[in-house]
């Protein structure tokens, strides 16, 4: 099918390795590691198998990350998995991948964080109250105008981001910089503020909740018990696949692309491990039990306004905002490069498949990923489609692992810069857990499991549609 006559510009490939790992690090610390321990605490009721199921759910992610990169320095271009599944599997695959992300996952990833840098700047600078007959209007049982204010805000913030990324790779990226290292920097005195603090106590790390029963937590009772942690841990770990997306954009691909999902997992792992530390060091277990019981309030706020007071929470509040803000604009740029690759090989609109002249940027993709994030926000039903599709992302994440036992027998020769390390016991061990992950999913929330399918299947119309008008 011949190119559309438009003058287009071209991805450029200017992403060196030391940004693909800071894209990583912002793309994957959002909201998880200042929210997740309260419902972790409340499963588990000990201070150390929480630390214990953070360190679970981020070596299970090292190794999704290990066998994603050997796949990765073989077949990286723009696109990520999506040009990985098309040579593995097939193209309806493929496009099943591209269109359950731009539906929900990466689209509503990007919602529920502006959300949340809505909520956590309403918090410092306090919104306009939305009427109560606004509030309670409904539309298809949506209360599009409930929060307006709010969700206002996380819709400027989107667009914003969206101009922004639009304007260049380069701004993006320069962007990312500057808030991954302020971030950074600012939980780094966080946890040598925490960790120096006289109120601190390493009993707060040894003594169980008043509630912890060492008769029932054991055996069947303790699995499932980490497994539902460990599914809280991955949310904070979600995202650190998406640099593939850049894969034609980066400089030597299949050298940079590998070593940048190590090293940006090894070191949120880092961090993730030490803030939970000061966590848990900083307040008993059972304050994390009330926080989430409560369902009112931040447990990372509550450990920093402890040890630091008013000014702590002036200081958490800050960060939250720059991690929320900071994904939320990585995640716009990395994802529309997904979306463009899909448009490409014309399994999506026609129109997204456009480079700007000038920008350099699939200014298209960006757009309509705009536009249907904002309609989820103001619907607010982003954490429900995100929490009715997580376990679809492990469908996907374990067949890029299953593509190593694939992509070895079918092509056993091909050069491959990078070789899974622990070959073949570490993606086996991560298929095998996504498998059950995605049985458990089945079992225990059939309903929420069924509806995430069927919303998968809502691309099956399109794709029959698209793939059809290539014969003409």
């Amino acid at each position: 099918m011949p190119k559309s006559p438009e003058n287009q510009g071209q991805l450029v490939r200017s992403i060196g390795l030391t940004s693909a790992i800071v894209l990583i690090i912002s793309s994957v610390i959002g909201t998880g590691v200042f929210k997740k321990i309260a419902a972790m605490s409340a499963e588990l009721q000990s201070p150390v198998l929480v630390l214990i199921a953070w360190l679970l759910a981020g070596l299970i992610s090292l190794a999704g990350t290990l066998s994603n990169a050997e796949v990765a320095s073989m077949l990286a271009d723009s696109g990520g998995e999506f040009v990985y599944f098309r040579k593995i599997y097939n193209r309806f695959f493929a496009f099943l991948f591209g269109w359950t992300n731009f539906a929900v996952i990466r689209t509503a990833s990007i919602a529920s964080i502006a959300y949340v840098f809505a909520q956590s700047l309403n918090s410092l600078i306090p919104f306009p109250e939305t009427s109560k007959a606004l509030s309670e209007f409904s539309f298809l049982g949506l209360h599009l105008f409930d929060n307006l204010s709010v969700k206002l805000v996380g819709i400027s913030l989107i667009i914003f981001q969206t101009y922004f990324n639009y304007r260049g790779l380069k701004l993006g990226e320069n962007l990312s910089r500057v808030l991954t290292a302020l971030m950074v920097v600012t939980m780094l005195i966080i946890i040598i503020l925490g960790l120096t603090s006289s109120i601190g106590s390493m009993d707060n790390i040894t003594t169980n909740s008043v509630r912890y029963d060492p008769n029932t937590m054991n055996g069947s009772t303790l699995f499932k018990a980490l497994a539902l942690a460990c599914l809280s841990a991955f949310w904070g770990y979600e995202g650190w696949a998406s640099v593939g997306f850049i894969g034609g954009e980066m400089k030597n691909p299949q050298r940079n692309l590998p070593l940048a999902l190590i090293f940006g997992t090894l070191i949120v792992m880092a961090i993730y491990l030490l803030m939970n530390f000061v966590y848990l060091y900083i307040l008993p277990i059972d304050e994390f039990i009330n926080i989430y019981e409560s369902k009112n309030g931040i447990a990372a706020v509550a450990v920093v306004n402890h040890f630091l007071g008013s000014s702590g929470g002036l200081l958490i509040s800050c960060l939250i905002l720059i991690a929320t803000f900071n994904c939320s604009s990585t995640t716009i740029l990395l994802a529309s490069r997904l979306f463009y690759a899909m448009a490409n090989d014309k399994m999506f609109f026609k129109s997204v498949d456009y480079i700007h002249p000038k920008y350099n940027t699939p200014s298209r993709a960006l757009f309509i990923q705009a536009i249907w994030t904002s309609l989820l926000v103001l619907s607010g039903t982003f954490d429900q489609l995100t929490d009715m599709l997580i376990f679809a992302a492990f469908i996907f994440y374990g067949a890029t692992a299953f593509g190593v036992f694939v992509l070895r027998k079918k092509m056993p020769d091909a050069p491959r810069p990078y070789k899974v390390i622990g070959y073949p016991f570490v993606p086996a061990i991560f298929i095998l857990f996504c498998i059950a992950l995605i049985v458990n999913t089945l079992m225990q929330k059939p309903e929420e499991a069924l509806i995430g399918l069927g919303l998968m299947a809502t691309g099956l119309p399109f794709y029959f549609y698209w793939k059809s008008k290539e014969k003409v």
